[in-house]
């Protein structure tokens, strides 16, 4: 009989895979690295519908250890707050756009129905097996899905590049910093790409703005004022109908984006994921409605977590139980939350420029594994198209359905790679 948990190998170099574990050291800095890597989206999200950001990270937390469990900690993933529900969390709230979000509780209760619409399609999955949902969304879907998350989130990086030539050099050499170290590093180093890159460009904006005055200087009054411990900022959910119906569909974004992310995972670490979809799928629901249960936000795996995994090739799923854990204690820390936000918008975007880029870039990866054939123009269209409208977040209204450039690419390439049915005899 299978054990609930794989028996985790020790490997100290190479390659790590999600059933082998480095040392507690390297495991522990690892996490922190995902942590860094969700900790931008993850609070961006929250605020940017009038949630309370420490309640989102708590519930992210809570979240990436159910996934954890009810995969049986053999995929890694984290569960941070997902973009695709902002459009509709703001029309079902009518929420202005600034300060908490006083219609919260209709929100919690659209994305409870959410999580169990996407609880329900992981079930049939779970039973039915991956077939079908493969003849929905085959490899050229699921990789223009990726691609386009990455290319839709590009604009969101370029815009914190700053609007100086100081904070755009910063950005850059950020980036840069990232890249050197996960090209030329060796041991512990070359495994921390993304948090020691965003430890150089914190001390190097410190020094042009706190220390030269060429930027704005880091604010610290924030993290004085913070408390060292307290609770995360709970709400409770309000069943409205109209708004049930209108953030519910969500359920569909998600379930191809996780497809996308699952398979992005196989590409990278060469196993076969799919006996686990049905198993994800209702993982990340019951993880949406837990955190709708308490005021967090929905949540989705995390493609800012795959980029850290596509750059240091460490896949170990027990780092996302020590990223978790940090999470939840960022979540019982205001001062905490506080001091990680105090990273300058500028380093923020040179991050985001190096691992949103390669979330698109493995899209690119899934079409190459999958030998996806782009001279056939069922798949080059569909693919194109569906980017196309990704990059340029082209956002449809349907019924009061916003749905913005994610979700009109993920519809989009399903569509359309169905509508473009070739005839017999062609390629």
């Amino acid at each position: 009989m299978a054990s609930l948990f794989p028996h985790w190998t020790l490997k100290t170099g190479g390659e790590v895979a999600p059933d082998e574990r480095l040392p507690m050291g390297q495991t522990i800095a690892m996490g922190v690295q995902h942590v860094v890597a969700m900790f931008g989206s993850t609070a961006l999200a929250p605020i940017l519908m009038g949630f309370d950001p420490n309640t989102a990270i708590f519930f992210s937390g809570i979240g990436t250890l159910i996934f954890f469990l009810l995969t049986g900690g053999r995929l890694p993933s984290y569960l941070g707050s997902s973009f695709a529900f902002i459009g509709v969390v703001i029309a079902a709230t009518g929420y202005a756009g600034s300060g908490p979000n006083a219609n919260i509780g209709v929100a919690l209760g659209g994305i409870i129905a959410c999580g169990l619409l996407y609880f329900a399609i992981g079930l049939v999955v779970q039973v039915a097996g991956t077939a079908w949902i493969e003849r929905l969304m085959p490899p050229v879907v699921t990789g223009t899905v990726v691609a386009a998350i990455g290319l839709n989130l590009a604009p969101v990086a370029v815009k914190m590049l700053g609007t100086t030539p100081v904070e755009t050099g910063i950005s850059l050499l950020t980036a840069l910093f990232v890249g050197l170290i996960a090209v030329r590093s060796r041991g512990v180093a070359g495994r921390l790409p993304i948090l020691l890159g965003a430890l150089c460009g914190y001390a190097l904006y410190g020094l042009a703005a706190n220390g030269l005055g060429w930027a704005k200087p880091i604010d610290f009054s924030g993290v004085a004022q913070a408390a060292w411990i307290g609770l995360p900022k709970f709400s409770a959910p309000v069943f409205d109908g109209t708004a049930m119906l209108l953030i519910a569909p969500v359920a569909v974004i998600l379930v191809a984006e996780n497809l996308g992310h699952v398979k992005g995972l196989a590409a990278m670490t060469g196993r076969n994921f799919d006996p686990l979809m049905g198993r994800a799928f209702m993982a990340d629901g019951i993880a949406t409605m837990v955190s709708g249960a308490g005021g967090g936000t929905g949540v989705t795996t995390y493609a800012e977590n795959m980029g850290v995994m596509a750059v240091t090739r460490i896949y170990s799923t027990l780092v996302f139980v020590v990223a978790a854990l940090v999470a939840l204690a960022l979540g019982f820390s205001p001062k905490f939350g506080a001091l990680i936000l105090t990273l300058p918008v500028p380093v923020v975007g040179g991050l985001a420029l190096v691992v949103f880029g390669l979330i698109a870039a493995t899209g690119g990866r899934i079409w190459v594994q999958s030998k996806v054939d782009f001279s056939r123009p069922r798949n080059l269209i569909t693919a194109g198209v569906a980017l196309t409208a990704g990059a340029g977040d082209l956002t449809l209204s349907i019924a009061g359905f916003k749905m913005g450039g994610i979700g009109t690419a993920t519809f989009g390439a399903i569509v359309l790679y169905h509508l473009l049915r070739e005839r017999e005899g062609t390629r």
